[in-house]
């Protein structure tokens, strides 16, 4: 029965997608929804944007096994980044009416930070697309004894068709319905399963001690560093990710742009607690969970401890986090992929018909990589990690120095992003004791400086 309500939910998820097609008649109607959405849908969609396997399943599994510290990362720096963009990104470039940021290198730098900038941003989300196809697929291995292969495959065939034809407006309706769905499920069974063990405070007494502190057990310096990297690795490495910028972007105005970053970021800081919270409960009750993969503890929990009707809502729920989060991350590059990469190509002969065909095309591509990365990587919270590490040293530093520093150049956006990458890259082969990532943050700052600040040192 369970299986057969799963499998309607999905035939529902593909007729929300084909519906939504009708409004889509031009490349900015594909892209941003025509910026026609109002706040409550516009905060749903960036509540969604993380609210997949990243946070069901990585960063509770993560929580059960390291304690507060151990999730930082996610919720609490993907909130901190919902909150930096309502206060300084949504406003500005709201303003200038572009489909993607590297629309706003080309406007800000030149034509040839646009284009890097590009090659940049579409692998960030390559590991992304990944992570949330394996929790698909891992989730309906849990629930239906789908082989994994399979499981990908009818979940990239799922997300596929209703980004395709739809594009953001079949994302911004599918993410304001699975929301509804998600905070639902969540709190039923979490509030179900605290009042099993006997309220909050037994839970705090069965929990070791220490399990709950906020700040890094080992006052040195090295741990601080790596502290700080865990909140700004999606609290800063997520704010130049296209996902994001669209769903801002589809806003009907300014202030909607701006008032729904901030209702996103209380959303995502109380509801990305529900799942936390519903784990450990798992655990305390049922401790032979932590013998096996720590990712699979909340569907293992369901089905173990739920009646049918809760594993219903509760799957439903888990499969709508993740379509929502897999779709705005197909979307994303491929709007890139697009505008700023084959449009450019063209010159001025395109038609607006002719780049939403591209677009859609787009679409395809991306998810047949990310499928092919997810059957070689089925680690989430790795896979999570590495695609906002990216963002982080190629773009977030061009991006902060092009909106509020005037000395900003060209120059400087291109060494930032390749000396910010490069360093990164490199000291992933290696396991240093600060974070390569941070390295790579210093790195492209000292880019943006060296590049910009050129022509003083030559004088």
């Amino acid at each position: 029965m369970l299986i057969i309500f799963i499998f309607l939910y999905l035939i529902v998820t593909i007729l929300v997608g084909w519906f939504a097609s009708r409004y889509v008649k031009t490349s900015n109607d594909f892209a941003i929804a025509g910026r026609k959405m109002p706040t409550y849908v516009v905060a749903s969609g960036l509540f969604a944007t993380w609210f997949g396997s990243e946070t069901v399943m990585g960063a509770s599994s993560e929580f059960v096994e390291n304690g507060l510290l151990g999730v930082i990362e996610d919720p609490f720096g993907a909130s901190l980044c919902l909150l930096l963009i309502g206060l300084f990104f949504a406003r500005p470039l709201y303003k200038l009416n572009i489909l993607t940021f590297s629309d706003y290198f080309s406007i800000r730098y030149n034509k040839k930070v646009e284009w890097i900038s590009a090659i940049f941003m579409i692998p960030s989300y390559f590991s992304w697309i990944a992570a949330q196809l394996v929790a698909l697929a891992i989730v309906l291995q849990a629930i239906a004894n789908i082989p994994f292969v399979w499981g990908i495959i009818i979940c990239a065939s799922v997300v596929l068709f209703y980004t395709y034809v739809g594009g953001m407006w079949s994302v911004a309706i599918t993410d304001t319905v699975q929301t509804a769905i998600i905070i639902i499920g969540m709190l039923v069974l979490m509030l179900e399963l605290v009042g099993e063990i006997g309220g909050w405070q037994q839970i705090v007494d069965k929990t070791p001690e220490g399990f709950f502190s906020f700040t890094p057990k080992e006052n040195s310096i090295p741990s601080w560093i790596a502290y700080f990297g865990a909140w700004i690795t999606i609290g800063w490495g997520s704010i130049p990710q296209q996902d994001v910028f669209q769903r801002t972007l589809s806003a009907k105005s300014e202030k909607v742009a701006v008032n729904s970053a901030y209702w996103s970021a209380f959303m995502y800081l109380t509801v990305a607690s529900m799942p936390l919270v519903i784990a450990l409960c798992g655990t305390l009750l049922y401790p032979d969970i932590k013998q096996g993969d720590t990712q699979m503890t909340i569907p293992i929990l369901v089905l173990k401890h739920s009646s049918l009707g809760m594993q219903i809502v509760f799957f439903g729920a888990l499969l709508s986090a993740i379509l929502s989060t897999c779709s705005g991350a197909i979307l994303a590059p491929a709007t890139v992929l697009g505008e700023n990469l084959i449009k450019p190509l063209y010159g001025h002969r395109i038609s607006d018909k002719k780049l939403l065909q591209i677009m859609r095309f787009s679409v395809i591509g991306i998810t047949i990589i990310g499928v092919a990365l997810s059957l070689y990587k089925s680690a989430i919270y790795e896979l999570v990690g590495e695609s906002s590490a990216l963002s982080l040293v190629a773009l977030f530093v061009p991006l902060v120095a092009g909106l509020y520093w005037k000395k900003a150049t060209a120059l400087g956006a291109i060494l930032s992003m390749i000396f910010g990458t490069g360093v990164w890259f490199i000291l992933e082969f290696y396991e240093p004791e600060i974070p390569g990532m941070i390295w790579g943050l210093l790195a492209s700052i000292a880019g943006m400086i060296a590049g910009s600040l050129k022509r003083f040192f030559l004088k």
